[in-house]
């Protein structure tokens, strides 16, 4: 009977609301009243029995509480039933939050701007900051959660996971996790089931930014989770969208020329003469003066009579004014020319169309088709030139992020001599251009190589820009998933692009102008455009022929049948027969027929079995004057790997570079690298083998990657896999090897007695930052102090392989099987000898620096005779040399003391004038002879010894000894 506040008043139904409780062990709950301030009220109704915990109304209703009954929703409004929808991005929905990582891997809320939202959609960041968007809801049924995403760019790692409230990430698999990418301007919708119960979503974004290049950011919209418990009330439509009738479970768009305003069931029209408005929008807008941007050229397809003409046409939907001050007029048509000639491969039999050429026969596109002669065979292909329509096998589009204005727009415009990207509706829209290849289908007489390249799209293009636009050369291989080739940024001048195709399978190629990533309503870049002149396919399955080549005969008599070649064989022109490569050479396939289609391997490889490519076989042999090594590398394996870093970029994010590498070995041994982000569209025992869109495999290969604690990722990640080197060009100890330097200074030797093997290798596709392909070199060196597995490494500064020809990826193997083997009576110095007492004991030169060959002697117990001839010889010589000397000196230095003693007595005895010597002092001593006497003549002369020379300058006292004393001398 009516209820009582504490204001005295009585209760009405809009002082308080219902809830539920929370569902007990049962699964019942109870409606109870809530006041909707803050005071409590007296005589409340009493509390219900409510519905079932799992009760759900349909969509396009809500539940009633006063009755607990399901109820439609009125016009102008919507409900999903047990589910909610975020569709409006203008501001971040209620409930949503974000939270950026900051370098040391602590969470920051909310202070770092998670993105733009741009109305219909959610933008990611474009930096290297690893942010989250998080939104949490409870479910009280199982459920699901869905939304748009576009998911471009490869540099960007885009996941999604769940959480449980107690913050542990709920079992995902892989491909449910990482998002796969999209094709550029395209959306694609994730879907995911979600537990009972409290689910945190996350969609987290992250990347490395190596360079100046600025990343796509990921794009989200349409965010729908079902599973709710019930919705109470329902959502009104947003401006520009209506709902006409009760139980709407979404809302519409208003049609062009018409707005509306919030929780609409209905759209106003504008006054068309002087306002418009596009489709969804929520006011109309003023008409502009027509200007130049307003208007586009196209050309007519050719007509009967072979002409066609330019042809000037507004831009639809029209939305400037024409006669008014300042407006542009639209420009009258062009002059009838005549029509452009047909395509290479296709002919005119005197109508307005070109058509194929029939099977087996060719055409340059000017005269009539007709059959190849003898012992040749149709080349196989497109080569588009001219045009004048659009080819049957390629289509156009248009595609914005933002709106579908241009849907039905053609994205490409042919105009004779080029095709060129279309006016859009935007400037930021994708202008799309396909070419579909089924497959492809090598010439006969090489149908059985199973070389790696079965065909190549060649196209020459420029792009003339006042803005930041981009063109994209994408490719998507079996329908798996699109990839970018490359791109171009801003103005580029006319030049040529080739892919190689290395797999036979379904691809298209995709061509993507956008003129700019900013999007405004204001047409300011409608000038800017890209020009494709021409595109090329060779060996499609479906193409058509432009000329004829040489093809192998069958060895029967008078047989004009074209026959396969084996593998690594090439068709000798004279005589239109296989023939098989000599030794060591590799076959080239798409080269003109002869001998010279077979190319040399350079030094220290051979060709495989097949000679489709140069390999080395882990043996390599150098000879320098007498002296043969022959080093074995077979037992460092057929893969090796090594993780450069760490590096840091300029927002400090942490990552290493990691190297594959294959030195030697056939196909089956080459290296590998994969994204475990980018490439979740194959199976894993695809991905074991190297297979998939972003599987590089070849010599040497190189990703990044990302470590699990570098940016809030659960695992490391790799990705931007990239090739290096899938040409071996040959092994040698030289510096340089066809214009690749090995740059020895960059690892300095402590010894030269081992010289170092260089590996070169080269990859020839190109890129925009490596026109010329890149190059690789790695050096092996002995080193017995390393370990068994060896040690890869790579000069300090070069961590990154931004560099191109002229400059190259240098690696360092050191390893102690690096070492050569040694050959008796070849290579001396390895041995040296030590001598024992009576023992001759030998031992390796330290450090050891060979390996194989031949073994030490055995000790033996004899003379020293491990020293060669010479030596020996040396030696002795030597020795007796030093004995000499060492006599001679004794010799002369007692003479010289004898001489001195006599002179003295000499000297006394003339000193005594007119006195003959006396008995006791006889010139002539006791135990003196004749021989003395020959001495002291000797001694006279003046070739006497240094100390002797003062002596023998005297003259006047030897004469006077020899004249007064000579009779004495005599006769005594």
């Amino acid at each position: 009977d009516g209820m009582l506040c504490f204001q005295g008043r009585r209760a009405v139904v809009t002082d308080y609301y219902y809830e539920y409780t929370e569902c007990d062990s049962t699964g019942s709950r109870w409606r109870v009243a809530i006041p909707q301030k803050t005071g409590a009220c007296t005589g409340l109704p009493d509390p219900v029995r409510g519905t079932e915990c799992t009760f759900s109304c349909e969509a396009g209703e809500f539940l009633e509480m006063s009755a607990q009954e399901c109820t439609q929703c009125a016009a102008g409004s919507y409900s999903l039933g047990s589910g909610i929808r975020f569709d409006q991005w203008d501001s971040m929905p209620a409930g949503f939050s974000s939270l950026a990582t900051s370098l040391e891997n602590g969470p920051r809320g909310d202070d770092r701007k998670t993105g733009s939202q741009i109305g219909n959609y959610l933008e990611s960041n474009r930096d290297e900051c690893t942010v989250s968007l998080i939104y949490a809801v409870h479910l009280k049924k199982q459920g699901s959660v869905s939304f748009d995403y576009q998911y471009p760019d490869n540099n960007l790692l885009f996941e999604f996971f769940i959480q449980n409230d107690q913050c542990q990430e709920m079992d995902q698999s892989t491909d449910t996790k990482w998002l796969k990418l999209t094709n550029h301007g395209e959306w694609a919708t994730h879907t995911v089931n979600l537990k009972s119960g409290t689910n945190i979503l996350y969609w987290r974004t992250g990347g490395v930014l190596m360079g100046t290049k600025v990343v796509k950011p990921v794009l989200l919209k349409n965010v729908q989770i079902e599973g709710v418990a019930y919705t109470s009330e329902c959502f009104p439509c947003k401006p520009g969208m209506f709902s006409r009738v009760p139980g709407s479970s979404m809302c519409e768009p208003c049609p062009r020329d018409t707005y509306s305003g919030h929780g609409a069931s209905s759209c106003t029209p504008c006054n068309t003469s002087t306002q418009y408005a596009a489709e969804g929008s929520a006011a109309c807008k003023d008409r502009p003066p027509c200007s130049k941007k307003d208007y586009f050229q196209f050309h007519t397809a050719c007509d009967h009579e072979g002409k066609t003409q330019v042809i000037y046409r507004w831009i639809e939907p029209k939305i400037c004014l024409e006669g008014v001050t300042g407006a542009e007029t639209l420009p009258p048509s062009g002059e009838r020319e005549p029509c452009p000639p047909c395509n290479p491969g296709f002919y005119n039999n005197d109508t307005a169309t070109c058509s194929p050429c029939p099977p087996g026969t060719y055409s340059d596109g000017m005269k009539p088709c007709k059959q190849c002669p003898a012992s040749t065979e149709p080349t196989l292909g497109y080569e588009y030139k001219w045009w004048n329509i659009l080819p049957s096998n390629m289509k156009t589009s248009c595609f914005n992020v933002g709106n579908s204005k241009c849907d039905s727009m053609n994205g490409w415009e042919v105009a004779g001599d080029h095709i060129q990207s279309g006016t859009g509706s935007s400037d930021n829209d994708y202008l799309i251009l396909n070419i579909h290849v089924p497959g492809f289908k090598l010439p006969t007489s090489m149908s059985s190589h199973s070389g790696t390249e079965f065909g190549r799209i060649t196209f020459e293009f420029e792009t003339v820009c006042t803005a930041d636009c981009e063109l994209y050369f994408m490719m998507d291989v079996n329908r798996k998933s699109t990839t970018v080739v490359e791109s171009w940024e801003r103005s580029k001048t006319r030049q040529t692009y080739t892919h190689i195709m290395t797999k036979n399978a379904s691809v298209s190629y995709t061509w993507a102008f956008q003129r700019t990533n900013q999007p405004s309503d204001i047409r300011r870049y409608v000038n800017d455009v890209a020009r494709i002149y021409s595109i090329s396919v060779s060996n499609a399955v479906d193409g058509v022929s432009s000329g004829c080549r040489a093809c192998a005969l069958s060895t029967q008599p008078s047989s004009s049948t074209c026959v396969p070649c084996p593998p690594g064989h090439y068709i000798e022109t004279r005589t239109s027969q296989c023939t098989e490569c000599p030794p060591n050479t590799y076959l080239v396939s798409h080269t003109t027929p002869g001998p010279d289609a077979c190319k040399p391997c350079g030094p220290g490889s051979k060709s495989d079995k097949d000679h489709t490519r140069c390999y080395s076989d882990c043996h390599f042999t150098h000879t320098e004057g007498n002296t043969t090594l022959t080093f074995d590398f077979s037992l460092l394996g057929s893969v090796g790997s090594l993780m450069n870093g760490p590096s840091f970029t300029s927002k400090g994010t942490k990552y290493f570079h990691h190297f594959n590498i294959s030195l030697c070995g056939e196909q089956g041994q080459l290296a590998v690298c994969r994204d475990n982000v980018t490439d979740l569209s194959i199976a894993d025992s695809q991905r074991e083998k190297g297979e998939g869109a972003n599987a590089v495999k070849t010599f040497i290969c190189q990703s990044t990657i990302i470590p699990a604690s570098g940016r809030g990722f659960h695992t490391a990640l790799s990705s931007q896999s990239i090739n290096l080197a899938d040409t071996f060009l040959g092994a040698t100890v030289d510096d340089t090897l066809n214009g690749i330097r090995a740059r020895p200074e960059l690892y300095p030797q402590t010894s030269k007695k081992v010289p170092d093997v260089n590996f070169y290798f080269r990859s020839l596709e190109a890129t925009s930052s490596c026109e010329s392909g890149r190059s690789a070199v790695v050096t092996l060196r002995c080193n017995p102090e390393k370990s068994t597995k060896g040690e890869l490494s790579v000069p300090r500064y070069h961590t990154s392989i931004a560099v191109c020809l002229g400059s190259c990826v240098w690696l360092l193997l050191e390893h102690v099987m690096a070492a050569p083997f040694i050959f008796y009576g070849r290579a001396q110095g390895d041995i040296c000898v030590c001598v024992y007492p009576q023992d001759l004991l030998y031992v390796w030169t330290e450090p050891k620096l060979c390996m194989g060959g031949v073994t030490l002697p055995e000790k033996k117990t004899l003379p020293c005779e491990g020293m060669e001839f010479w030596i020996r010889l040396g030696a002795g010589l030597g020795a007796f040399t030093a004995v000499m000397l060492v006599s001679l000196t004794c010799y002369f230095w007692k003479k010289n003391k004898r001489l001195e003693y006599k002179y003295s007595r000499l000297v006394m005895s003339a000193n005594k004038e007119c006195e003959m010597p006396g008995a006791d002092s006889c010139a002539v001593m006791e135990g003196e002879n004749e021989g003395d006497m020959e001495d002291e003549v000797v001694y006279t002369k003046p070739s006497l010894l240094g100390k002797l020379k003062a002596i023998a300058s005297k003259k006047y006292e030897n004469v006077q000894l020899n004249s007064s004393h000579s009779k004495a001398l005599v006769w005594s």
